[in-house]
């Protein structure tokens, strides 16, 4: 491990040495950049872990000299101080080394859709847009809707909407699959619990180095905007469809005031769409293994149920459940998302997962 972390210091310090040369164009200085940033804390955290063990090497050193119980029993607390810290960052350093998903630092695109249940599906698909929204809030982050189909009974048929931010695509990327509720509906006059599902699904933007859409391959429409149960929301034209021919992805776009605003927002989906599909490609011929916590992403795949009548939370992924569903569709989703990281990477330190 300390090879390895003698490695990225060096690595880190030749960067740096690039950087403040003066004669970098300005697309490597910014790669350069993005490079250092990325093992920043790492190095950090093993320069200072380096200190410290200098400091506890030089304390064991005195001690063995030393005569003066008191000033023996102030070092030996110290010493025990030192060494906690050590073996605490070592196990972060072994963290920070484990192999990163290159898109983890990226914006996303999230969509979600009503499924099974009808009009309380499309109900529970607006309360997971509100939890992803509460949530994105508390970091920070902030969230643009791109496309929405509202339901005829309230939240959404489907939403599309972008998410920016430090890190995001880290945090969300487990959250693609089927999402299921057991609740009594508003319109259940027996009280009679009901089981409905939407689906969602977390894209990482594509960025304009990884992947080139010519518009000779995009077939572009316009159509009025819609509402709920399609009625027109406006007569003029302001709504996009792009259509790449390709691959027939298709998107649509009608938030916007604007077709100008509508076409750029709807091209930024597209592009997403497209690069999603690569990665899904990728992901398919990697190791079954790999896909044995996080799950394949795939709608049909069910993550997790929330329970109303229990105030329950399962994650099925690692047999996580919580009484804290009132909190969690708060936006207090770090209580499920950090044990599902922590599990991760704890089943990446084992060789569980390569």
């Amino acid at each position: 491990m300390f090879d390895r972390l003698k490695l990225i210091e060096k690595q880190y310090e030749e960067i740096q040495e690039k950087v403040i040369s003066g004669t970098l164009e300005v697309k490597e200085m910014t790669e350069l950049l993005k490079e250092s940033a990325g093992i920043q804390e790492t190095v950090e955290l093993y320069r200072l872990y380096k200190e410290k063990e200098t400091e506890l090497k030089d304390l064991k050193e005195m001690i063995e000299l030393e005569d003066d119980d008191d000033l023996i029993l102030m070092a030996n607390k110290e010493i025990d101080k030192l060494e906690a810290f050590l073996e605490k960052s070592e196990e972060k350093l072994k963290i920070l080394l484990l192999p990163t998903d290159p898109n983890d630092g990226k914006n996303v695109i999230v969509e979600i859709k009503g499924a099974a249940g009808g009009d309380e599906g499309n109900i529970f698909a607006g309360d997971l847009f509100r939890m992803y929204s509460k949530y994105a809030e508390s970091q920070n982050w902030k969230i643009e809707i791109l496309n929405t189909m509202e339901g005829s009974m309230g939240g959404y048929t489907s939403i599309e909407f972008m998410i920016t931010g430090k890190l995001v695509y880290s945090m969300l990327k487990y959250e693609s699959g089927t999402h299921r509720v057991q609740r009594v509906p508003e319109t259940e006059s027996q009280g009679r619990i009901h089981t409905s599902t939407a689906t969602v699904v977390v894209m990482p933007e594509a960025e304009e180095v990884e992947i080139d859409i010519s518009w000779n391959d995009i077939r572009f429409d316009t159509f009025n905007s819609s509402g709920p149960g399609g009625q027109s929301v406006n007569t003029t034209k302001s709504a996009v469809r792009l259509t790449h021919v390709p691959t027939n992805i298709a998107v649509s776009c009608q938030e916007g005031k604007s077709q100008h605003e509508n076409k750029a927002k709807a091209f930024i989906l597209l592009k997403t769409r497209i690069y999603d599909r690569i990665l899904g490609e990728q992901a398919a011929k990697e190791d079954e293994k790999r896909h044995q916590l996080i799950g394949r992403g795939d709608r049909s795949e069910k993550i997790r149920t929330y329970n109303y009548p229990q105030n329950r939370v399962s994650d099925h992924r690692i047999g996580l459940t919580l009484q804290r569903l009132d909190a969690i569709i708060e936006g207090r989703l770090d209580l499920i998302l950090e044990p599902l990281l922590n599990e991760f990477q704890k089943r990446q330190l084992t060789g569980e997962l390569e």
